[in-house]
This record gives structure tokens, C-alpha cells and sequence, in this order.
């Protein structure tokens, strides 16, 4: 599948989708659409790199908002035990979190890639297809939620969205400084 192959699968104009569900899915193509642009005609080598004082590299940015909308579309799906007990978490469990954010030895652009798009349909089949999405679930245990909190599938998708977003600001950064391209401007 080329890029823009993987930029314009939408199911926001299916003519089954319409309102809520339609908005939501627009605003989610469209963050996609500028973190998968920030990486744009570059090598492995160079999705891998760190270009800023961050920790983060084009390719790890991808594998990790991979993983953030895989698991919260599981988490729609089953609730919270399709999510780890984050309160439980041991070093080792955070070592391997933490390769979430950089592109490893035998993975490539491409690969990554292929796996957001992946998941990237999975999620718009799920929007377009979910009988309500004002079902909730308890949150998994985590420091950074509230203890018995709920969220509603639709607040899930909020989520997902604000935080396409906000890692396609960062990519956008680490692209300038990678080689001056910019998404906008």
C-alpha cells in the first residue's frame, strides 16, 4: 500500500457513517494523515533518529501511537483487562514500554507503517459499526487515573484523537529538525 494509499482510506465519507461518528472519524484521518506525513520519503535510518533533546525518533512515534489506539480499541471491545494493571508494573515491564517509542534493530518505516494502517482500520470499522458509543468501562489501574473512574467508548475515542494529535505536533518537530520539512508552513 503506498502512502497515500494509507492517507485516504476513510470511512468518514461511507455513506453508512454520518454524524457523530462521521466527525469523529474525520478528525482521527486527519491527525493521522500529518503524523504519517511527517515521515515522508525517509530512510529507516533516518525514522530512527533522535533529533531532539527527546527520546523520541518519526519511526518510534508511529509504533507508539500504533500501540496507545490498539490497546484502546481493545479496551472498547473488553474493558480493562485488555489493558496491563500500570499500579503493578515492574522495570522490566517499562524497559520494554519504553521501545514502543523507538524504531529497533529489524524494524522498518515501513513495517510500522503498515501496522498503523492495520490498526487504523480496525478502529474505523469498530466506530462505524459499535452499537453505542456511550458503553463505559472502569479504567485499568494507573496512577495517572482517577481510582474507579469510567470512560464511555466515545471519551476512549477522544483520547486516541488528542493523542494523534498531539504526538503529530512532536513528529512535525522532529522532522524539521531532522532535514527543515515541514507538515504546514
Amino acid at each position: 500500500m503506498t502512502f497515500n494509499e494509507q492517507t485516504t482510506r476513510d470511512l468518514a465519507g461511507d455513506p453508512a457513517v454520518t454524524g457523530e461518528r462521521a466527525d469523529l472519524l474525520e478528525m482521527l484521518t486527519k491527525h493521522r494523515h500529518f503524523l504519517r506525513f511527517t515521515t515522508r520519503d525517509l530512510t529507516d535510518e533516518q525514522a530512527g533518529r533522535r533529533t531532539t533533546a527527546s527520546e523520541l525518533c518519526l519511526g518510534g512515534l508511529i509504533k507508539h501511537v500504533t500501540a496507545v489506539e490498539r490497546n484502546w480499541v481493545d479496551f472498547i471491545l473488553n474493558g480493562p483487562s485488555a489493558m496491563p494493571d500500570f499500579t503493578a508494573m515492574t522495570e522490566a515491564d517499562w524497559a520494554r514500554r519504553a521501545d514502543q517509542f523507538r524504531l529497533l534493530p529489524g524494524e522498518t518505516l515501513a513495517g510500522v507503517l503498515a501496522d498503523y494502517a492495520e490498526v487504523a482500520r480496525r478502529t474505523d470499522d469498530l466506530v462505524a459499526t459499535l452499537p453505542d458509543l456511550a458503553a463505559t468501562h472502569p479504567l485499568p489501574k494507573a496512577p495517572w487515573f482517577e481510582p474507579g473512574a469510567q470512560w464511555s467508548a466515545r471519551r476512549v475515542l477522544m483520547h486516541v484523537i488528542a493523542e494523534t494529535a498531539q504526538h503529530a505536533g512532536h513528529a512535525d518537530i522532529i522532522r524539521e529538525s531532522l532535514d527543515g520539512a515541514k507538515s504546514m508552513g
